[in-house]
């Protein structure tokens, strides 16, 4: 316990990385109020910190009851193309190839189709990420950990994808459930997000970061295994909008402090198994696959106490 709060102190500042920036126009400029700026927030002006300074400096109001107006690009847009074609945002900016007509009055945060493409953006697959191998559990390059073995990963607009590390579902094995939390539902740093259950036994996560539900994935509701089959790409649970991340990624682990972490993490669970099983160790080879549905005498409770931080459900 000693050596982990050590290595907990000597944790190095985090930096969000994982961003695929796009460079596109950014619509201020498509709608000349600007000369140059590049969009790096998936087109969505409505949670952008830039499109609310913009508003802000030309004096336009940012609650909710100016929506019925917009901010002034959409403005620009409209004086711009004024008849029944007007061109839809996403087209000028390169965001879809096609034409397409904006019906909606450029008033975006009610539109229907611009909602789809927002959600075609959520549900993107996570490209294959490279590993390092520590004791013989990956650790994905570019993923911020938390103590509770779950993974969170920035990604393009500040949202955030999170799911099952590598250690877990190695100890814990496939499991036969998952429950997580509902479209829009608040979760917290360090408190419980979602269950995972085998065989009679049931366990918590718990959330590496404070945020919005944005999407889940549907997949790992209907067929589990594929968190165990692959926690970092196919498998990952959710997409949050974080609340406060610059706060968040103090508690988490990042590069070389993540190996560190989870060197000591192998290292607590060989103890935690005893010598009998000395030959479970991973050096010069791979960690037993399922070591809880091998081993179950070392007891579920024991592990979850131990590597999730919660008590028995």
């Amino acid at each position: 316990m000693k050596e982990h709060k050590n290595i907990t102190q000597k944790k190095e500042k985090g930096r969000v990385q994982g961003f695929q920036v796009i460079e596109q126009e950014c619509v201020w400029m498509k709608a000349g109020v600007i000369n140059f700026r590049l969009c790096d927030n998936a087109y969505d002006c409505y949670t952008c910190a830039f499109d609310r300074g913009m508003r802000q400096a030309m004096r336009l109001e940012s609650d909710s009851s100016s929506r019925s107006s917009g901010p002034e690009w959409a403005s620009r847009l409209r004086e711009q193309y004024s008849g029944p074609d007007r061109p839809c945002r996403h087209a000028l900016t390169g965001k879809v190839n096609a034409p397409k007509i904006c019906t909606m009055n450029y008033e975006c945060f009610h539109c229907p189709y611009d909602q789809m493409l927002d959600e075609m953006d959520l549900s993107q697959p996570l490209a294959i990420p490279s590993y390092a191998v520590a004791s013989g559990y990956r650790l994905a390059h570019e993923y911020y950990y938390h103590m509770g073995h779950c993974w969170a990963r920035f990604e393009h607009g500040g949202r955030v994808r999170v799911g099952f590390d590598d250690f877990l579902s190695k100890v814990f094995g496939s499991p036969a459930e998952i429950t997580l939390p509902s479209l829009g539902a608040k979760i917290g740093q360090n408190r419980i997000g979602w269950t995972f259950a085998r065989n009679g036994h049931k366990a918590a996560a718990l959330s590496p970061l404070t945020g919005t539900v944005l999407a889940v994935n549907h997949r790992v509701r209907t067929a589990p295994g594929i968190c165990h089959a692959d926690p970092y790409q196919e498998g990952w649970l959710l997409i949050v909008e974080p609340h406060m991340p610059k706060r968040d990624l103090k508690g988490l682990f990042f590069g070389e402090e993540s190996f560190r972490w989870m060197e000591h993490e192998v290292k607590t669970l060989m103890g935690l198994m005893g010598p009998e099983y000395e030959h479970l160790s991973p050096t010069g080879g791979s960690p037993v696959d399922d070591l809880f549905g091998h081993y179950p005498e070392v007891g579920w409770d024991r592990l979850v106490k131990t590597f999730l931080h919660t008590e028995k459900l």
